[in-house]
């Protein structure tokens, strides 16, 4: 297929696609409203700014700001009033011409308490900014862990406690941290801020301290109040504890800005840039390309030659493993390595008839050798997730499937220079795996408003579902008939339809974020700057790989 304005398919896959946006757009502008209209108006009412007025306020004028995790906690938490993106604010920009990462808690979320999606988040964070070596900036407003559902946020791994132990790592690899006390820092929450580079506090708002008032009455019968015992004079003038007290917002964030001005420069990764050329062909034509419930194939080159620079895509065997396509091309200059789901039907060499969407062990055993070519030249590597998975049957299973696939998820689990995937499409089984879903640690990883996550399709799982319940009720010989089997059908395949959907995935931090597909490219971009900061690169080594 080539994309044509005038194709009546094409023009339906655009408008339908449009509309996707359009409802992405209206989702994220509930969302940036927080805990309501009522508490942001109360926040202000207070003197303080609101999450998201922080982080304008301190990044460069101008600058784009890539949020991260805006849908995590998205459709959750019902019975706790929700948690929109988290209870956090957070994302990469620029601060002082510095690329670095900044989260601010929202304190018209449950008083910024942690949820479990929370910790998740915040760890997340953490990640990005350990492994592509980024300063991260701190805004701290936070009523510390939501007691409700405190044992699935304290006492594990991957829980609370593993923020402060990251803070600690952070500062060992020399990576910057800053944080700013602009509202409560109650408990453990107070040793995210005392375990950064620098802390400051801003006065009338900003307190920290173990245990509240409350507490310490409770606790050892002393009667005092939040200001005596931890707020800005206290914490600044007494204790040392904070390194520097301000007395509103604007000025503790003016001060976080001359500190990144003063920042000195380090050693980069060295991932070749030239200078960037927009694509030939018209990014805005991504849209009609795809059908929006991927139900209908295309031509991937068609959609590569959108994304890449000069639309200049050198492709790797290009006639072998079709159902995978593999190339070199530069996306806003940076020199990348593609890895993309065929979407439609090819013929091999053989003269077979091959499937667009699933991976066979001649394009697997492409993409692997494809991939340890990029680690050997240092050049990031880019997946198109649209795969529908691995292909199954007789003949397949004659012909090693298994051991193919596995060479393709050895070289994505080995690979050392910096991943970024882009679910465009369908991301279905251990094709999820193999095209480096989040599992396989992407440095980023984003979905279009379209993607479906799942370990199959709705309509194959539905199927499974109801055959297996239909057979459990039929031992009890309960006689089934056609109408309870459609029934039984259709409610199967409409909760396991959500359960695939880009909201869902992202609600739960399975992707870094939904994106516009015009956006793809600056957010490649992004995540290449982003991953240049870090000159650590260890030996790539894929292991015993069975030939």
């Amino acid at each position: 297929m080539t994309a044509s304005t005038t194709d009546i398919a094409f023009n339906k896959n655009e408008d339908d696609n449009k509309l996707k946006l359009m409802q992405l757009r209206q989702e994220l502008k509930k969302i940036h409203l927080g805990g309501g209209a009522k508490r942001l108006d109360k926040q202000k009412a207070q003197g303080k700014l609101t999450a998201r007025e922080r982080v304008a306020y301190l990044l460069d004028k101008g600058s784009e700001f890539y949020e991260i995790g805006a849908f995590a906690g998205y459709d959750m938490f019902a019975e706790h009033g929700g948690c929109p993106a988290g209870g956090v604010v957070a994302g990469v920009g620029h601060v002082s011409g510095q690329q670095c990462l900044v989260v601010a808690n929202d304190a018209t979320v449950k008083a910024g308490a942690w949820f479990p999606i929370t910790g998740k988040k915040n760890l997340r964070l953490q990640e990005i900014a350990l492994e592509n070596h980024l300063p991260i900036i701190y805004l701290v407003d936070s009523a510390g862990v939501y007691l409700p559902l405190q044992d699935e946020i304290f006492p594990d791994k991957e829980h609370f406690g593993r923020i402060f132990r990251n803070n600690a790592v952070l500062s060992s690899k020399g990576i910057v941290q800053i944080a700013a006390i602009m509202g409560s820092c109650v408990a453990g929450g107070a040793y995210l801020p005392i375990m950064s580079d620098e802390a400051l506090i801003v006065e009338g708002s900003g307190s920290i301290f173990l245990a509240g008032p409350y507490l310490v009455k409770a606790a050892i019968g002393e009667t005092t109040d939040q200001e005596t015992l931890g707020g800005a004079s206290t914490q600044s003038e007494i204790s040392g504890v904070t390194d520097n007290k301000f007395p509103n917002d604007q000025s503790a964030l003016d001060y976080i800005r001359k500190v990144m001005g003063n920042l000195g420069t380090f050693e980069k990764a060295g991932f070749n840039r030239a200078k960037p050329i927009a694509p030939m062909k018209n990014p805005n034509e991504l849209y009609g390309l795809v059908h929006p419930d991927n139900a209908k194939p295309y031509d991937t080159l068609e959609l590569i030659e959108r994304l890449v620079d000069n639309s200049d895509f050198l492709q790797y065997k290009e006639k072998y493993g079709q159902t995978i396509v593999c190339g070199y091309a530069r996306i806003d200059g940076w020199s990348v390595g593609i890895v993309a789901n065929q979407r439609k039907i090819v013929k091999s060499a053989k003269g077979e008839m091959q499937f667009g969407g699933v991976i066979y062990s001649d394009s697997a055993d492409k993409a692997a050798r494809f991939i340890m070519n990029c680690n050997q030249r240092r050049i990031p590597l880019v997946f198109l997730q649209d795969v529908t998975g691995f292909m199954v049957g007789t003949r397949s299973e004659h012909g090693g499937i298994i051991k193919d696939g596995a060479k393709l998820v050895s070289a994505v689990a080995n690979s050392v220079v910096p991943k970024f995937t882009v679910v465009v499409g369908n991301s279905y089984g251990a094709g999820n795996y193999a095209m480096c879903g989040k599992a396989y640690d992407p440095r980023f990883i984003v979905a279009w408003p379209n993607a479906k996550i799942a370990v199959m399709g709705g309509d194959q799982a539905a199927k499974v579902l109801t055959q297996i319940q239909l057979a459990s009720m039929q031992q009890g010989n309960d006689a089934v008939d056609d109408a309870t089997q459609a029934k039984l059908y259709a409610e199967i395949k409409a909760r396991y339809d959500h359960q695939t959907t880009a909201y869902y995935a992202a609600a739960r931090l399975w992707v870094d974020a939904i994106i516009d597909p015009m956006d793809t490219r600056k957010w490649i971009s992004m995540g290449i700057a982003a991953a240049d900061h870090n000159p650590e690169m260890p030996r790539f080594n894929v292991g015993v790989i069975q030939t």
